[in-house]
């Protein structure tokens, strides 16, 4: 009969480690010290990718400077591409958060890519001699070069990942933009009448807010390109090759198709935290402008008697228990709720980066951990927001229209015509009276009926125009 466990150690001493285990003792102490979250990191499969790819990157290096033997190499390298590929990532049981600077995420990664390895090359799991987890699959290599380096690499393609949810959001509401681009509607300051616009025109806004911070993340994500792998304990990079960091950069680059540069200062890049707070500071500004973009698509389809009632959002669920018929905005609200959480967590990097202590930042795990949140949740929310609410808003095209003829903010068009003394008087009369503008322009006679059409053309309406004679 198969042991059920197989003997391992570490300075703490000996344990038991469960025999189908890929993971082992070093792993195991995690487990037993980190019960915080209930979530292990294997929630991150970015993360779990970026260690292999970095774990594969050293073992090349080190097989190129005569440092691991041809057998070794391969065998690790063939256990990282499985990894990668997402074989083993039930194995990646550690919690998301931890102490120790995330050197109990470097072990786990360590341990299983070791026992893999050691199964690949014909072994038993935890036969160590034939290849080790430190000796071998962490040669050259400290958590403090490595985990921080993981995190960019999966930055890199969580980031890359919003991007493309955003521009298919983008792209939903520019496409709304052209549909209504012929609707015409009052636009509102501080929740007041303002002045006439289109329909198409304010969602035309939503497309370019999204834009401009599809360039902000592509920005941002140059900044994590720059990485300390090859400094090893805190950036002089004992025990590696002199050789090493810039060979190891360049097979990592190979790898992830990324353009990865290696710092020029190793020291200030293994305790500056500088690039995820800068990160996290775009996350938070696509996540501010997203919540603001949903209030508004709250607040243009509210009603549907007593509200706006401009637009209707797709109906996709009752929503209450006690009142028949209603429908909720559910999707922008869910959109809201993901942004707070963003904001949030770009606290929480904000004062984790500030913390670090010396040559170190050991709080890099809440750091990831809020990182890669941001990045899930802002991701599948834009997703959602297009798929089950953008694409298919409706206008209220008569209700739209009523509202511009009987607005008086329409009365700012006639300033250059009538002058701003009249149009005041003419505004001060439509409210008291509940008169139209357009009623009390002719009446007093300081417009003809032609001119005054012409004047409040929608196309003159939403654009700029010049006065047609000196008042």
């Amino acid at each position: 009969m198969p042991k059920p466990y197989r003997a391992e150690h570490d300075l703490l001493g000996e344990r038991g480690i469960p025999a189908d285990a890929y993971y082992g003792v070093h792993t195991l102490r995690a487990l037993e010290n980190f019960s915080i979250t209930g979530t292990a990191i294997a929630l991150y499969p970015d993360l779990i990718a970026a260690l292999a790819c970095i774990k594969e990157a050293a073992a090349r290096a080190n097989n190129e400077l005569g440092l691991l033997d041809d057998v070794k190499m391969q065998a690790i390298a063939d256990a990282c591409e499985e990894v990668r590929r997402g074989d083993f990532l039930d194995e990646f049981v550690v919690d998301v958060i931890q102490g120790g600077a995330g050197t109990s995420t470097n072990m786990n990664a360590n341990e299983v890519i070791a026992n893999r390895a050691l199964e690949l090359m014909g072994h038993e799991k935890g036969e160590y001699r034939h290849l080790h987890p430190l000796e071998h699959v962490n040669l050259s290599q400290s958590t403090n070069d490595v985990y921080p380096t993981a995190i960019k690499v999966a930055l890199h393609f969580g980031i890359h990942r919003l991007v493309a949810a955003m521009a298919a959001l983008r792209a939903a509401f520019a496409a709304k933009a052209a549909e209504f681009a012929d609707v015409l509607k009052m636009g509102r300051t501080q929740l007041q009448d303002a002045v006439p616009m289109t329909l198409g025109q304010e969602f035309s806004t939503y497309a370019v807010m999204l834009e401009e911070d599809e360039q902000r993340l592509q920005e941002a994500c140059l900044l994590i390109h720059e990485i300390n792998l090859g400094a090893t304990a805190i950036g002089t990079g004992i025990t590696a090759h002199p050789d090493y960091a810039a060979l190891v950069c360049r097979k990592l680059s190979d790898i992830t198709n990324i353009p990865l540069i290696t710092a020029h200062n190793l020291i200030e890049a293994t305790q500056d935290c500088g690039a995820f707070v800068q990160v996290s500071g775009v996350l938070k500004r696509v996540a501010v402008k997203l919540s603001k973009v949903c209030n508004d698509l709250r607040l243009l389809s509210s009603g549907p008697r007593a509200g706006l009632n401009e637009i209707n959002l797709p109906a996709v669920q009752a929503g209450s228990s006690i009142m028949p018929g209603k429908v909720n905005p559910v999707i922008p609200e869910v959109v809201n709720q993901i942004a707070f959480e963003v904001i949030g967590n770009d606290v929480t990097v904000s004062f984790a980066a500030e913390a670090g202590q010396l040559q170190l930042n050991a709080f890099e795990p809440i750091v990831a951990h809020s990182l890669f949140k941001s990045l899930a949740h802002l991701t599948h929310g834009c997703d959602t927001l297009r798929e089950r609410c953008v694409t298919g808003i409706t206008a209220n095209r008569e209700r739209l229209r009523q509202m511009v003829e009987n607005s008086i903010g329409i009365v700012t068009a006639l300033n250059p015509y009538i002058g701003y003394e009249a149009a005041t008087r003419i505004a001060r009369e439509a409210h008291a009276s509940g008169r139209s503008v357009y009623e009390l322009v002719l009446e007093q006679k300081l417009l003809t009926q032609a001119e005054l059409d012409d004047i409040l053309r929608p196309e003159a309406l939403t654009r700029p125009s010049y006065r047609p004679k000196t008042i």
